[in-house]
């Protein structure tokens, strides 16, 4: 699973590589290029025999759809510390029990909460959801292929005007350049979230000094590392409302500011993955669509904020989508398999005693597909590893909840699209 997350198109294309299904073009349909899906496996070596208590072996290995080797990642996370990601992200961030509400937007006793308020617990704020998202990422990720680095977005605003303080002000600062060294990455994350929000929202700021730190370019703290794919994961909850007019309104000076950064980004080879948290998701999200799609990205909106600790743990730097394992010998698939970003997986498949032929085949974002085949010799033993036990137990509970994500979302657009019907009736029976 991915930002992208498997549709029933990516679900219908993975079934027909594991079981060779027979398709055709019409006449006057041109076949699309796709990427040359090629697939490690680490674990097991050949002629290893896997033993196990219950008739599950482990398989590990990495997925690559461009090239013949893993790659390198330099990845900056961009995080929006605007005044706004103060609000309720919608989840019990901090694991106290009680979810913060927005008073502004729930029904609640007249002088119950102080008419400012947006957040009835600062420790379930949009700005929390986006650190915790940002270090569950960290975690899953292989510090021997992929560098890491934190940068941090605002905006400085005069309390009169609203305006900027200064018109040369600087509105994003590298928290922590690109490193393997994840524990001073998760410092930096716990130092944002302690400082807290504040401020305007400057898109094109972000953006353009993610620019320069993964290019490597003058006055850089990162040093440039060629070889490697350059992502930006962009983590905002509104629009941008610098560096043009006030810090509390978008002007379409600061809608071009963002979209010439973007721009900029796709000349030095940088793809930014934009995710928009919260209301503005789906009513207002041009700017950060137009960021993902001018660098190539992909834009993902999460309309309830707290959600995007788990979606961000989807996201693919490898360009896969999603990982299956077949046993041949008993004609079983197995869906537990956990993708990393990076193309790496881990995951299990039901076995039998002795031989068993495995293909595992992995789904490339553009819909191509690669597999390799292999035997594997499983023998009973007295024990279950609990390490292997718990492993399997949480890549289901993962994948499980990135499903059910996904399903809410199908239902909210379902629903949204039902009031645009009924939008779009009125209408046509008021001119009528």
């Amino acid at each position: 699973m991915s930002g992208r997350r498997r549709s029933h198109t990516h679900w219908t294309a993975l079934v027909c590589a594991l079981f060779a299904c027979a398709t055709s073009a019409g006449a006057d349909e041109a076949p699309e290029a796709s990427s040359e899906v090629r697939i490690l496996i680490d674990s097991p070596i050949p002629g290893e025999t896997v033993s196990n208590k219950v008739h599950q072996a482990p398989i590990r290995g990495s997925a690559v759809a461009e090239g013949t080797r893993p790659r390198d990642f330099d990845v900056m996370l961009i995080i929006d510390v605007s005044g706004s990601t103060k609000a309720a992200s919608g989840t019990d961030v901090d694991g106290d029990g009680v979810v913060g509400i927005d008073p502004q937007l729930e029904l609640v006793p007249p002088g119950t909460y102080p008419p400012d308020l947006r957040n009835t617990d600062p420790q379930d704020s949009i700005l929390a959801a986006e650190i915790k998202a940002a270090e569950a990422l960290v975690a899953s990720l292989d510090p021997a292929r992929v560098r890491v680095g934190v940068i941090s977005f605002s905006g400085e605003m005069n309390p009169l005007t609203g305006k900027r303080v200064r018109y040369d002000q600087q509105d994003a600062w590298v928290e922590v350049p690109l490193t393997t060294h994840f524990e001073g990455v998760r410092r930096a994350l716990r130092g944002i979230l302690a400082r807290g929000p504040n401020g305007g929202t400057n898109f094109a700021a972000g953006i353009r000094l993610s620019v320069r730190e993964l290019a490597g370019l003058s006055q850089a703290r990162s040093s440039p590392r060629p070889d490697a794919k350059k992502v930006a994961l962009f983590l905002t909850d509104g629009v941008p409302t610098f560096p043009i007019g006030t810090g509390s309104a978008e002007d379409a000076g600061d809608t071009e500011a963002a979209v010439n950064a973007a721009r900029l980004a796709h000349k030095a080879g940088v793809t930014i993955n934009s995710y928009a948290l919260g209301p503005n998701a789906l009513t207002n999200p041009y700017a950060a669509t137009e960021v993902a799609r001018i660098s190539s990205g992909t834009f993902l909106p999460v309309q309830n904020p707290g959600d995007i600790i788990s979606f961000l743990q989807g996201v693919t730097f490898a360009n896969v989508d999603d990982v299956a394992i077949t046993n041949l010998t008993t004609r079983e698939v197995s869906y537990d398999v956990e993708l990393k970003p990076d193309g790496s997986f881990s995951g299990f498949v039901p076995v039998t005693e002795g031989n068993n032929h495995l293909r595992v085949t992995a789904l490339a974002s553009d819909g191509s597909s690669g597999s390799v085949e292999f035997d594997l010799t499983f023998e009973t033993s007295g024990l279950t590893s609990r390490e292997l036990s718990l492993e399997l137990d949480r890549i289901r509970e993962r994948n499980k909840q990135l499903m059910l994500l996904l399903e809410r979302e199908r239902i909210q657009q379902f629903r949204d699209q039902q009031r645009k019907v009924l939008e779009f009736r009125a209408a046509e029976e008021d001119e009528e």
